[in-house]
């Protein structure tokens, strides 16, 4: 029987659709998973199992799962014993404490003696006794930002993505406590045996190929032979640009790779250097 990593992912959501991608990106493909609990690849030795994001470190842990996918704000509040094998850059968002708007704020010490409504008591303990906050913890499953509006609490903490549902519920963020965001992880000392590690292995090799194509252009241009220098100094390249010869001993064809957020300012430092017929193509997989 083939052996076949199992990895337990969310069941729905934000990050079961950010991990789906991943996969996508990294060319696993999955049979059916409407309303299934255990899905294996078509075309790769994996499974998903597919549980609640609060599942999913005890079931690592524990070894139902050899790996599991979720954020890292779970892995610290079931403080189950797992280890991070990847940050995987996705599903970022932090745990913040909010105030209802136009309270004055004077720092930490506010939180002394008042309410603070969450669904994440044990990493919320943990940092008021590091700052020495004696505060109240009510514990709450879900909505915790309607908590101050309604008199449940004086404050929250919670997730927080965009701000905009405590904008839309009068609150204001005045201390991130936890950045966080997806991880892959795996039973705390656990060795995989040969075959899965290889496994294992071969998907981050994926990974990484997806991740480092992220943000990237590769960008084609017809540049003058006696402009070539000039344009070379501009561009940054991976280790260095590629020059190809053209029909026109005068002109030569140079390839390069730019960071997206650079892009149309070196774009224009190209054209102004004698560039011309710039084309610039998305990047789906880069090996490193």
């Amino acid at each position: 029987m083939e052996k076949r990593l199992r990895i337990a992912v969310q069941s729905k959501g934000r990050l079961y659709d950010e991990t789906m991608a991943l996969f996508a990106e990294a060319g696993i493909k999955l049979t059916a998973v409407k309303r299934t609990l255990l899905v294996p690849s078509r075309n790769f030795p994996v499974e998903f199992l597919f549980l609640r994001d609060d599942d999913i470190p005890g079931t690592v842990a524990d070894g139902t799962a050899d790996l599991g996918i979720v954020g890292l704000n779970e892995v610290l509040e079931k403080g189950s014993a797992v280890d991070v094998v990847k940050e995987l850059g996705f599903s970022r968002c932090r745990l913040s404490l909010a105030i209802p708007q136009h309270i004055e704020y004077n720092g930490l010490q506010w939180f002394n003696g008042r309410r603070i409504a969450t669904s994440y008591p044990v990493i919320l303990r943990k940092f008021l006794n590091e700052n020495g906050i004696r505060a109240d913890i009510h514990v709450i499953s879900g909505s915790v930002e309607i908590a101050p509006g309604i008199g449940l609490a004086d404050a929250i903490f919670d997730i927080v993505s965009s701000g905009s549902t405590l904008v839309s519920n009068n609150l204001e963020e005045v201390h991130s406590v936890v950045e966080s965001q997806a991880v892959l992880i795996k039973g705390a000392g656990v060795t995989l045996s040969d075959d899965k590690a290889a496994i294992l292995d071969e998907l981050l090799f994926r990974f990484e190929a997806v991740k480092a194509a992220e943000g990237r252009k590769y960008i084609l241009m017809n540049v003058p032979r006696q402009k070539l220098d000039e344009v070379l100094a501009i561009l940054p390249g991976m280790k260095s640009p590629t020059v190809l010869p053209l029909a026109n001993a005068d002109w030569c064809s140079v390839h390069s790779v730019l960071d997206e957020k650079m892009f149309w300012q070196i774009v224009s430092r190209l054209k102004a250097a004698g560039a011309e017929g710039i084309l610039a193509l998305d990047i789906e997989k880069m090996i490193l």
